[in-house]
């Protein structure tokens, strides 16, 4: 379904899982991008990023905000599909199919503790590389060549949005990975590096407050969600 334009796709977190190993089996390649009310509001504005979310094979409903939308619009999302739940889900059906899993991004060292985290908790876990490396394009050869010489099946980019969506899309096609999905501050979360919200407050659609309060500096970026929310409205009201 469209939500203010961009694609989001109606489906559960078990069904995600089931389709990346679906995409796995038919080759690659294939993006996943995870869309809260920041990307859509930042894809409103730029056309590069909303081309990209348009392009996509899967846009996962990453955010509560999204869920109110969707109901106050006409058009119920099941399931909140979040990124930072996806990748443990993911690596531990990557460690039951034999899958590799390359992590690149974070700070440095950050990465190389998500996937010793990872294999501790599903043993036998192929991580194939880790790399912080950036999205500055001086770089991008150099990466690239890393990771088609890694061979994985599924590729996480923690470079934050829309760098790492972006990233992924301009070099999709020559990276040889049937899976590759930009997984923001998840990797931090996995490392131990950042402190996610408590359950109850995911629950409650309030994991942006929580993050607001450990990194106050996010809060331009959390102007997108006000807008957001009238942008929504406004929708709903034209209708």
């Amino acid at each position: 379904m469209p939500l203010l334009s961009v694609p989001v796709h109606n489906i559960t977190t078990a069904e995600t899982v089931a389709r990346i190993g679906a995409f796995i089996a038919e080759g690659g390649p294939h993006q996943l991008c995870t869309v809260n009310p920041e990307f859509v509001m930042a894809a409103r504005r730029d056309a590069e990023f909303m081309a990209v979310l348009r392009a996509a094979d899967l846009c996962l409903p990453d955010g509560a905000g999204l869920l109110w939308a969707s109901r106050v619009l006409g058009q119920p999302l099941r399931e909140r599909v979040a990124g930072s739940d996806l990748v443990p889900l993911v690596a531990a059906e990557a460690s039951r199919q034999g899958w590799g899993l390359f992590l690149l991004g974070a700070a440095e060292g950050v990465a190389g503790k998500a996937a010793a985290t990872l294999q501790t908790a599903n043993p036998g876990l192929r991580v194939t590389g880790v790399w912080a490396g950036s999205p500055h394009p001086a770089e991008e050869e150099s990466i690239v060549a890393r990771i088609r010489a890694a061979h994985p099946h599924i590729l996480f980019v923690a470079y934050g949005a829309p760098a790492q969506d972006k990233w992924i899309a301009r070099n999709r096609a020559r990276l040889g990975v049937p899976v590759m999905m930009g997984v923001g501050g998840a990797l931090d979360f996995v490392a131990g590096a950042a402190v996610r919200a408590p359950r109850w407050m995911q629950r409650a659609g309030l994991e942006w407050l929580h993050r607001l309060a450990r990194e106050p500096w996010r809060w331009r970026r959390m102007l997108a969600l006000p807008q957001f929310a009238v942008a929504v409205l406004r929708e709903r009201l034209e209708r």
